[in-house]
Order: structure tokens, then C-alpha cells, then sequence
């Protein structure tokens, strides 16, 4: 099952840096499985990218969390955020740019 629809996953890598964003609709039980499943791909990888969630943030229009790497690590990201997509059943990531 995708849930591209719930979760919309959108990646961007430059020269030293990546990442990955994750929108959704706010709900609270979907933040925490976002949460945890970050955590859990943390253990499993060894990787502690930077994680900012906005969705408690009253003037964000599109709750989200933003994982980011930047300067060596962001070369081994591409495995942490497989395993996140993963983690989360995402099959996919979306082309559209997270405006407000």
C-alpha cells in the first residue's frame, strides 16, 4: 500500500547537503509514526541527520518534518532516507515544491 497520499516525500540533494522533506495533514498519530520512524532508521543507520518539525507551528500552512544532511554525511544519506520511505510505505516521492 503507498501512502503518497497521506505523506508526501520530496528529496533534494546538491553538493553537500540532502534532504528530505515530509509533508502531511498535521494529525497528531501520523506525526508520532513520522517521528518514530525516523528514530528507528537513526538506530538502524548510525546516521543523526538534523530533524525539524514544523507541525506544531501554528503559522506553518503545511505541517511537516525536514531531514537534512550536510558536508561528508550527505553522501550516505540516500541509504537513510531509503530506509525512511520504507519505514513509512512511500513508495515514491512527489515533484512539487513545499510552498506556503
Amino acid at each position: 500500500m503507498s501512502r503518497c497520499e497521506e505523506i508526501v516525500a520530496n528529496v533534494k540533494m546538491e553538493e553537500c547537503y540532502a534532504g528530505l522533506s515530509l509533508v502531511f495533514d498535521g494529525n497528531e498519530t501520523l506525526r508520532s509514526e513520522i517521528s518514530d520512524a525516523i528514530d528507528r532508521v537513526s538506530v538502524k543507520t548510525k546516521m543523526t541527520p538534523e530533524v525539524f518539525d514544523n507541525s506544531h507551528n501554528p503559522q506553518e500552512s503545511k505541517p511537516a518534518f525536514y531531514i537534512e544532511f550536510t558536508d561528508e554525511v550527505q553522501r550516505e544519506s540516500g541509504d537513510f532516507f531509503e530506509l525512511l520511505l520504507k519505514e513509512l510505505q512511500i513508495d515514491k516521492c512527489s515533484n512539487d515544491i513545499i510552498e506556503k
